[in-house]
């Protein structure tokens, strides 16, 4: 079911999505585009008919069969190689060839329906076997498909999508064919799959060499000489591109490109295996010890953010700034690593197109932004000035998938890159954490002929997803991809592969996974898995991989395929983000109009604040137990099958409680739900709270809050993410979508006496000025700043947790059957189940998440009698608070201060 709370956010304004507040507004544009207006080619024909030629609404799905919802019998394909087909009035005019198409009774076969599920309603035509041999002739051109009446005038025509036909034809010995730049005994050969280009030259060194062509797949290529390697080189493809109706030549870069130079102007030559892009000891690189996707501890971090404002960083924003092991924020993910945090998981890191990459390019802000108040719109304004030409962005904006992006390197133009981004991975390993990469097979930056257009610039209407217009759609608020058709698929996974074998990469992110098709994720995982060190130098059965299983726009419910949603993901040993959890320990939605709606960590009934969205006591008690049965599950990993009491006493299992009208539990197992309690998305942790907890809430109760909603995530079964900074408070200012947003509301500051970001100004006016009126009074406020004492508090105390949970295997269990045996809610659904509180029992522990702003007392006669202490971890910890905690043997009563978790292990 979609749902405003199962989305993700982005941003309209740019392909660097994130706030995905803006989907659902996505989602309606992609549906007003359908309503396309008259423009050449295209005409209102008397008698009800409809001659459209810029609209592609039939759909040749294979060399047999156009499907076209639309009445009548008989029809044909005429085909331009040169293009001039337009309407007038009553017919389709220009010289033409036709393809014969005989209307199907019964419409498409079961397996056709089957392939293409959202086409199930369209008529078929066959088409007539004695024109079968035109096909690929045709599919060069300009098409236009056309139904006439009786007399003889077209009654409707409209331009025809072909990416299902190309697939039938090219691709069974196309998806075999090594793409890109492949060396051979030191000499290039460069392929590129071009079937509907009529011609395709190969641009390198200063010259225009020929490509051949293959017929059976429609792969063009060149062998050339030594001399190629790293010489910068484009495809000069002549091919029909309906977007501006006419035949062109499109200069453009390979989609296999493995370097580039500086902003993506050309693609390089370039052998990753070339022992000069090797930085040394990485033949030989020690990687951290493997660790099981379910007990994955993973820190999600933006390059640049890491380390631009560290004073202490050699290398700011750059890949190198891992390398620099004496840096304070090496320091910090050393700390990290050693606590039980195994992975990095970096944004982006692939080339994307909304940074210029020569630091010269790059503009700056030209105010003094420490000088203005913490809740001045200076700030925000004088950033936006420069948000579009500076060096930042989240970097949700595909160029070139398998290039590491340049902005990051010491120099992008040319193999700096490629070594530094070696030298980043080398960095990680060596302080004890794998790596992850996020990447955005979803959409590209560009479609069409736009500047920045790659692949629909080389096969038009095929690698983009396409509406039943034709139009592109943009349910992800850029042009989507459709890794549906085959050889975008097969891009999909030979980039993945290269990232793991190339680069050493241990993991991957999938950005909007749910409009992948599971098929194609799952391919991902048995070609990683087919890695092996001997081969590869890679163990690609390592390799972790999860997403956002979120379910929406064109492929909403498995509409064009099965996809790699939340619920379809289940037990395939792939995991996606769990939002059930996240949403019900910091209260309501990321979309909520009013961001005070409060949730279990923030207040919700046991410390209200003024906001009448939170509604009465009886509807805030009710929202917040209803919110711990949520929380209980996402402990138990949002299992579906687990069983157990909610709060009103009812026998459940965990698909049974409700999430905004989907079931909470939807995994098969341990590991299929990541946890989380914030990322990159909407508001930090911090941010989230400082809007939902009542104003008078002191700095240490606020630390101690964000430590207890980080705790729900960090001690569930299966994978837990957390954003960098949010053990050390992190804050942006509250800022909701700062994908944008600069370095000033964006970098990590690891020295506690720089703050934590809050009261930075008002954040920016675009994705924030509706919640300033909220904003201003919070960050005029300096006492809701935390300082030093507060700051290092909470990451230490985050630390013990992350000890513990690794000293304590019960955290990390293997199976359903297992969590089911080993886990309970010993008070859930009894009169003695407190509001703002969690008891878990976990093998020989006992854990109490209390979130109220008092102390509590949770009393559980079942373990009344048995020996219960404060777990050494957090008795010999940094958290003065919690040592306070208690436990009364002879009534099986356990003390907890106010907002603190507090983990319990029996003794003998």
């Amino acid at each position: 079911m979609l749902t405003s709370r199962s989305l993700p956010s982005r941003s309209l304004a740019s392909c660097s999505l994130a706030s995905r507040a803006s989907l659902t507004a996505a989602v309606a544009l992609a549906l007003l585009a359908t309503a396309v207006p008259l423009a050449p080619g295209a005409a209102a024909a008397p008698g009800g008919t409809d001659l459209d030629l810029t609209t592609s609404k039939a759909q040749w799905i294979d060399r047999s069969t156009v499907a076209w919802d639309i009445p009548g019998q008989d029809a044909e394909v005429r085909y331009a190689r040169d293009g001039g087909l337009t309407t007038d009035g009553d017919d389709v005019r220009g010289q033409a060839h036709r393809i014969r198409l005989a209307r199907v009774p019964g419409g498409l076969t079961d397996a056709q329906r089957a392939a293409y599920p959202h086409l199930k309603g369209y008529a078929a035509f066959r088409v007539d076997p004695r024109d079968r041999d035109r096909v690929r002739t045709a599919l060069t051109g300009q098409l236009a498909a056309v139904q006439r009446a009786a007399d003889g005038t077209a009654r409707a025509a409209t331009g025809v999508q072909t990416q299902g036909v190309l697939d039938d034809l090219y691709s069974r010995t196309a998806t075999k064919a090594d793409l890109g730049p492949v060396f051979r005994h030191g000499r290039p050969r460069l392929a590129v799959w071009a079937p509907t280009a009529q011609d395709v030259r190969l641009d390198i060194g200063g010259r225009s060499v020929p490509m051949r062509r293959d017929a059976a797949s429609g792969v063009w290529s060149a062998a050339g000489p030594k001399s190629w390697t790293g010489k910068p080189y484009r495809y000069a493809v002549k091919v029909w591109a309906p977007s501006v109706r006419k035949v062109v030549t499109n200069k453009v870069t390979d989609p296999y490109a493995t370097a580039l130079t500086a902003d993506s102007r050309r693609s390089l030559a370039v052998d990753l295996n070339d022992p000069e892009l090797a930085p040394r000891g990485w033949q030989d690189l020690r990687k951290p010890a493997a660790v099981p996707l379910r007990s994955a501890r993973i820190q999600e971090l933006h390059v640049r953010d890491f380390s631009l404002a560290d004073r202490t960083a050699k290398y700011p924003g750059q890949y190198r700034a891992f390398t620099d092991t004496r840096s304070a924020g090496m320091r910090h993910l050393r700390e990290l690593a050693r606590a039980g945090t195994s992975y990095v998981h970096l944004l982006p890191a692939f080339d994307f197109g909304t940074v210029p990459e020569r630091r010269a390019d790059q503009a700056r802000p030209d105010c003094d932004l420490p000088a203005a108040a913490p809740d001045s719109e200076e700030q925000q304004r004088c950033v936006a000035r420069t948000a579009a030409r500076d060096g930042y962005n989240w970097g949700y904006d595909p160029v070139h998938y398998t290039v590491p992006e340049g902005s990051y390197a010491s120099d992008p133009e040319g193999t700096r890159r490629t070594v530094e981004f070696r030298e980043m991975v080398q960095g990680l390993n060596r302080a004890g954490l794998r790596t992850v990469m996020d990447v955005v097979y979803n959409h590209t930056v560009a479609s069409g002929q736009a500047d920045k257009s790659v692949l629909d610039k080389i096969v038009p209407g095929y690698y983009q997803r396409l509406l039943a217009d034709g139009i592109v759609a943009t349910s992800t608020c850029c042009a989507n991809t459709a890794p549906e058709n085959a050889m975008m698929g097969k891009l999909v996974v030979d980039s993945v592969v290269t990232w793991a074998r190339a680069y050493k990469v241990d993991g991957f992110r999938f950005d909007l996974m749910g409009h992948h098709p599971k098929a194609n994720v799952l391919a991902v995982r048995k070609a990683l898995d087919a890695l092996t060190p001997a081969k590869d130098g890679v163990d690609g059965k390592k390799v972790i991989l999860y997403g956002e299983g979120w379910n929406f726009g064109e492929v909403a419910d498995d509409a064009r395929f099965v996809q790699a949603t939340q619920k379809n993901m289940a037990g395939t040993g792939i995991a996606t983000f769990s939002d059930r959890a996240r949403d019900a320990v910091r209260g309501g939605g990321p979309f909520d109009a009013d961001p005070r709606v409060q949730g279990f960590a923030s207040g919700l009934y046991t410390d209200p604040n003024s906001s009448p969205a939170n509604g009465d006591r009886a509807a805030q008690k009710a929202r917040l137990l209803h919110y711990q049965d949520l929380i209980k599950v996402g402990l138990t990993g949002n299992l579906a099958a687990y069983s157990f009491t909610d709060s009103s006493g009812r026998a459940v299992k965990g698909a049974d409680v409700d999430y905004n009208g989907a079931p909470a539990g939807y995994a098969a197992a341990p590991g299929d739900a990541l946890a989380y309690a914030d990322a990159h998305d909407n508001e930090t942790l911090y941010d989230a709270l400082a809007f939902k907890l009542p104003p008078s809430t002191k700095a240490a109760d606020r630390a101690r809050a964000q430590v207890l909603a980080m705790a729900t995530a960090t001690l569930a079964q299966g994978p837990e993410l957390s954003q960098a900074g949010s053990d050390l408070l992190r804050s942006k200012s509250l800022d909701r979508n700062s994908y944008d947003s600069g370095d000033w509301f964006n970098a990590l500051h690891w020295d506690c006496r720089d703050g934590n970001g809050f009261g930075r100004g008002l954040p920016p006016a675009a994705d924030n000025k509706d919640k300033w009126p909220y904003a201003k009074p919070l960050l005029a406020d300096r006492a809701l700043a935390p300082g030093c004492a507060e700051i290092s508090g909470a990451s230490a105390a985050y630390r013990d947790l992350l000890r513990l949970r690794t000293a304590e295997p019960v955290f990390s269990l293997a199976t359903s059957e297992r969590v089911q045996a080993e886990l309970a809610f010993p008070l859930s659904g009894t009169a003695d189940e407190t509001p703002g509180v969690i008891t878990m029992r976990l093998g020989d522990l006992v854990v109490v998440f209390n979130a109220t702003p008092q102390e509590q007392t949770q009393r559980v006669t079942g373990l009344k009698g048995a020996a219960y202490a404060l777990h050494p971890v957090q008795a010999r910890g940094a958290d003065a608070v919690v040592k306070s905690a208690t436990y009364a043997r002879s009534s099986g009563t356990f003390r907890v201060p106010a907002r603190t978790v507090a983990v319990f292990r029996r003794g003998v």
